[in-house]
C-alpha cells in the first residue's frame, strides 16, 4: 500500500494522536508533580495546566477512536475542534514572538494583580526579590508589596524588583514558548489534513457499495 492510501493515512493519524495523548498526560503529570513538591502553589496555574492537558487528551482520544473505527462523525468533530485549536494556538504563538518589552511589562502587571498574596510571597521568596516594578504607574502597588515582602534580600537592604528579574528572561522564554507553540500548531493542521483525507477514503475491507 503506497503512502497516502487508506492504511497509511490511518496509521499516520493514529500515531499523531498517540503523541497528543502522551503530551496531554505529560502536562497533567508535570502539573501534579509541581503541586506535590510545592514548586507552584497557585490553584489557578495548576488548574489551567491540568485543564489544557485534559482537553488535549480528550481530543486525542476522540481522534484515535475515530481513526481506528473510521467513524465519520467523530472524525468530523475532531477535525473541526483541532482546526479551532490551531487558530487559537497559532495566534497566541505569533503574539509571543512579536511581544516587545512594554507589552511584557503590561502582561506582568495584569498577571501580578490577579495573583493572591500567598502566591506573591512565595514568588518573592523563591526569586529573592520584592514587589513587581518600581515605576510611577505601579508605585502604590509596589509600596504595598514592599511592606508585606518577607524575602531574605529585604534584611540585607539589597533587593531587586521581581519584575526586573523576570523581564531579564522573559524575552527568551517567550521566544521558546512561541516557537514550540508554532511548531505544535503546524502538527495540528497536519492532523486536520490527515483527518479530512482519511475521512474521505473508502475502507477497502468494507462493502464496496456502502456509502462512506
Amino acid at each position: 500500500m503506497v503512502c497516502g492510501g487508506f492504511t497509511c493515512s490511518k496509521n499516520a493519524l493514529c500515531s499523531l494522536n498517540v503523541v497528543y495523548i502522551l503530551v496531554g498526560l505529560l502536562l497533567i503529570g508535570v502539573a501534579a508533580w509541581g503541586k506535590e513538591f510545592g514548586i507552584v502553589s497557585s490553584i489557578h496555574i495548576i488548574g489551567g495546566v491540568i485543564a489544557v492537558g485534559f482537553f488535549l487528551l480528550l481530543i486525542a482520544i476522540v481522534g484515535l477512536i475515530g481513526a481506528i473505527h473510521h467513524h465519520q462523525v467523530m472524525l468530523f468533530f475532531y477535525m473541526i475542534i483541532l482546526f479551532l485549536v490551531f487558530l487559537v494556538q497559532f495566534g497566541v504563538s505569533c503574539s509571543c514572538l512579536a511581544m516587545n518589552q512594554d507589552q511584557q511589562e503590561k502582561l506582568l502587571n495584569s498577571t501580578w494583580s490577579l495573583m493572591s498574596n500567598n502566591t506573591k510571597g512565595e514568588l518573592e521568596g523563591r526569586l529573592d526579590c520584592c514587589g513587581l516594578l518600581n515605576n510611577t504607574l505601579g508605585q502604590k502597588q509596589f509600596n504595598q508589596d514592599w511592606f508585606s515582602c518577607n524575602a531574605p534580600c529585604k534584611d540585607r537592604r539589597n533587593c531587586y524588583t521581581c519584575g526586573t528579574m523576570m523581564l531579564q528572561h522573559a524575552s527568551e522564554a517567550l521566544k521558546i514558548l512561541g516557537g514550540v507553540g508554532l511548531f505544535f500548531s503546524f502538527t495540528e493542521i497536519l492532523g486536520v489534513w490527515l483527518a479530512v483525507r482519511y475521512r474521505n477514503q473508502k475502507d477497502p475491507r468494507a462493502n464496496p457499495s456502502a456509502f462512506l
